[in-house]
């Protein structure tokens, strides 16, 4: 078999795979995160004058020499992943004098969870929360752009009072720059751990005076802060805590895809996704324009939400440390590149979007003008009319049987008239043509798509 991605068997591997977050996420990056602890640990010791500048040296050019593959090689013999790792390093050293600093103190989950909380941390700070302001700027364009557009509110699948596009938009801006933020700190509250078996400095405590500022400096070359307690393992939480943002984050997303695919159904048709030369949207049906990256994006949700509740499981280790959360913490990272596949495929579609004013137009007064039964009953009502509700549903229900439009019925009502009379010009308006009435739709569109932009300055 020929050694390529179509031989893998997940599909983040072959068909969803992100050139961007190969450089973190990949088991390559995984074991030069994994030297990057190593070498760390042996500058920490040359600063607290217990390593000579001399085997820094020797070390450091062993780390840029390991591969992963001589490592999986080695761990075949050893039946353990660190201690194959260290054997690569030590088998390229040039002074003996280097062998007992490798590794020095340390256990293996020091390696491993400081070398996930760098990568994870560089892999979201980078990429992933770029990718998401790119997309959020995205959005804020529409939502401004399309502020004063009216279009027919939904509620419960049925035509609710009007909106205006941008205000549609502006709903996701809010929600996904929320999500942003916190994703931005939860990233930076990320740990790692150089403390031991058991989390209490034990082997450190033998070599040096005061093991915790040894491991603040080692893991402060790896742009960490050490947790203010663990045990064997890092403390779960900083990794829970981003990796349920990344999937509400992803359910923003879904939000947005769902949505944005029931306006491109056929009998509504307000929006659509550009179709490129050669596309095709069906095998069989030719005329078929399928809205297939809002689909993956859903899609993709429902990968994260499963792929969670291993996250959730691994929140439970007994006492110092068990082994339970060892293989599924290995699949922490395809959260994180799911997660971005969708971003990066909704950003693409949302780029090219296509709006249909004429349809969005044409929806609004599919119904004859019945959603202005709302502003009358309460106009009514502010009138003091005693069955303002009532009277406007009567409307409404005679409009559908009837087919008339809604103004025509209410101004054919002598009762009505005494009412009408007294209302504004605006109020009226209100009533009957549905553009008139979107409140602060197209105000609050703009005001949401600003705030934002001023806040990642975009």
């Amino acid at each position: 078999m020929s050694d390529s991605r179509f031989n893998c068997f997940a599909a983040i591997d072959y068909r969803y795979w992100e050139v961007e977050l190969a450089p973190y996420l990949s088991e390559n990056a995984s074991t030069k995160a994994k030297l990057l602890v190593e070498l760390s640990l042996v500058n920490t010791l040359n600063d607290f004058e217990l390593c000579p500048k001399n085997v820094v040296s020797d070390i450091k050019q062993a780390t840029q020499q390991v591969t992963t593959e001589e490592v999986y090689a080695e761990e075949k013999i050893t039946r353990h992943d660190i201690k194959a790792l260290v054997n690569c390093i030590k088998k390229y050293l040039k002074l003996n004098d280097s062998i007992p600093f490798v590794h020095k103190g340390l256990t293996s989950f020091d390696t491993i969870d400081s070398a996930n909380a760098y990568r994870y941390k560089q892999a979201m700070n980078n990429v992933v929360i770029p990718g998401l302001k790119e997309l959020l700027q995205l959005l804020i364009i529409l939502s401004i752009k399309y502020a004063h557009l009216p279009q027919v509110g939904r509620t419960h699948g049925q035509h609710a009072s009007p909106v205006t596009f941008g205000n549609t938009i502006a709903g996701y801006v809010s929600r996904l720059g929320s999500s942003i933020l916190h994703l931005e700190e939860n990233t930076s509250n990320i740990v790692g751990k150089i403390s031991g078996a058991v989390g209490c400095y034990n082997g450190l405590s033998l070599i040096v005076d005061n093991p915790i500022e040894l491991e603040k400096n080692v893991l402060s070359q790896l742009d960490l802060q050490p947790a203010q307690f663990s045990s064997q393992i890092a403390p779960p939480g900083p990794l829970y805590r981003i990796a349920s943002e990344l999937v509400n984050t992803c359910g923003i997303l879904a939000n947005i895809a769902r949505d944005m695919r029931n306006l491109q159904r056929t009998e509504i048709g307000e929006i659509g996704e550009k179709f490129i030369k050669g596309q095709v949207g069906s095998s069989t049906m030719p005329h078929k324009k399928n809205p297939i990256n809002f689909e993956n994006v859903e899609s993709v949700f429902k990968i994260v939400k499963g792929k969670f509740i291993t996250v959730m499981d691994d929140v439970i280790s007994e006492h110092q440390r068990d082994l339970t959360g060892s293989a599924s913490g290995r699949t922490y990272g395809e959260i994180i590149a799911y997660a971005f596949h969708a971003v990066k495929r909704l950003k693409r579609t949302l780029s090219k979007l296509e709006v249909n004013t004429d349809r969005i137009a044409d929806n609004l007064n599919l119904q004859n003008g019945v959603i202005g039964a709302e502003p009358l009953y309460i106009l009514l009502a502010e009138q003091g009319h005693p069955r303002a509700h009532e009277a406007a549903k009567e409307f409404a229900l005679k409009c559908y049987e009837t087919g008339f439009s809604f103004e025509d019925i209410v101004k054919s009502n002598s009762e009505i008239g005494m009412y009408l009379e007294k209302m504004t010009e605006y109020q009226l308006s209100c009533i009957f043509d549905p553009t008139n009435y979107t409140g602060l739709a197209e105000k609050q569109a703009k005001v949401i798509g600003q705030q934002w932009k001023d806040i990642f300055n975009l």
